[in-house]
């Protein structure tokens, strides 16, 4: 499987972004895919999951803001984040995986390049 993620850019405290990861080479919706980012200087982190029959999962820091959703007809997951503070701040990451909407990295077998989302105050 090989993912592409895009869609960061920079934008203010408050705004909104939506980060788009693209699959191919595998039935993409049988696969679990979930969003990780890396913030400056801290380790990588769960954002939110979505698994092959929809059902999801967010980190406490995101939820109520951010909504991962899948098309199945485009092998494409998104994440739509709103509100969003400098905490966000981050390089994300899409992942797939086998195991459901997990929050661990460990579940995940294919990773795709980072896009940077910046949010200035």
């Amino acid at each position: 499987v090989q993912l592409q993620a895009f869609g960061g850019g920079l934008v203010h405290a408050g705004g909104s972004l939506r980060l788009s990861c693209a699959a191919s080479g595998r039935t993409f919706s049988s696969l679990s895919m979930g969003w990780f980012r890396r913030a400056p200087g801290k380790e990588r982190e769960f954002v939110a999951a979505i698994s092959w029959d929809g059902d999801t999962d967010y980190a406490d820091s995101v939820k109520g803001r951010f909504t991962i959703s899948r098309d199945n007809t485009k092998s494409t997951v998104y994440l739509q984040m709103n509100s969003l503070k400098p905490e966000d701040t981050a390089v994300y990451h899409c992942a797939a995986g086998r195991r459901g909407a997990s929050t661990f990295e460990f579940s995940y077998d294919f990773w795709g390049q980072g896009t940077l989302v910046t949010v200035s105050s």
